[in-house]
């Protein structure tokens, strides 16, 4: 049924969360998992104020993909990683439409009230949008 899954990460505990169901998934359906990363650049501007330039967030999303497909090989699933630039929604969108994806598995962060209106959900974007299932893990209340 799953070929191939999606499994978008920003190296954050919400994105950790939705790990464990991407690796079951993906053993149970002997799927490969393509493990992406979105440098947000949409933000850049007021980073850059803060000394990060393009090249140190590339450089530790990179790292970030490397650690995600090896905790996939130590599990016995295939995956490959990438790294893009732009509006994380947007590009997990196109790299799902663009590459016969199967289904996606990502992680929320769980906000709630103004935070999540003045800063919009990533997550809530790529389920109203996307044309394949996407698997949404909350992040627990306790953790």
């Amino acid at each position: 049924m799953y070929d191939e899954i999606l499994y978008p990460t920003d190296g954050s505990e919400g994105a950790d969360a939705a790990l464990e169901h991407a690796l079951t998934l993906a053993d149970a359906m002997d799927a490969t998992v393509r493990v992406l990363y979105v440098v947000d650049t949409t933000y850049l501007g007021s980073a850059a104020a803060e000394g990060t330039t393009v090249e140190s967030l590339r450089a530790a999303s990179e790292e970030v993909v490397a650690e995600t497909v090896e905790t996939f090989a130590d599990r016995g699933v295939e995956a490959t990683g990438e790294v893009r630039e732009g509006e994380p929604y947007k590009e997990i969108l196109a790299a799902a439409e663009g590459s016969g994806v199967d289904a996606v598995v990502m992680g929320t962060h769980g906000r709630r009230g103004l935070d999540r209106y003045l800063l919009g959900s990533v997550t809530e974007k790529v389920v109203r949008a996307a044309d394949v299932p996407v698997l949404t893990v909350r992040l627990g209340d306790g953790e």
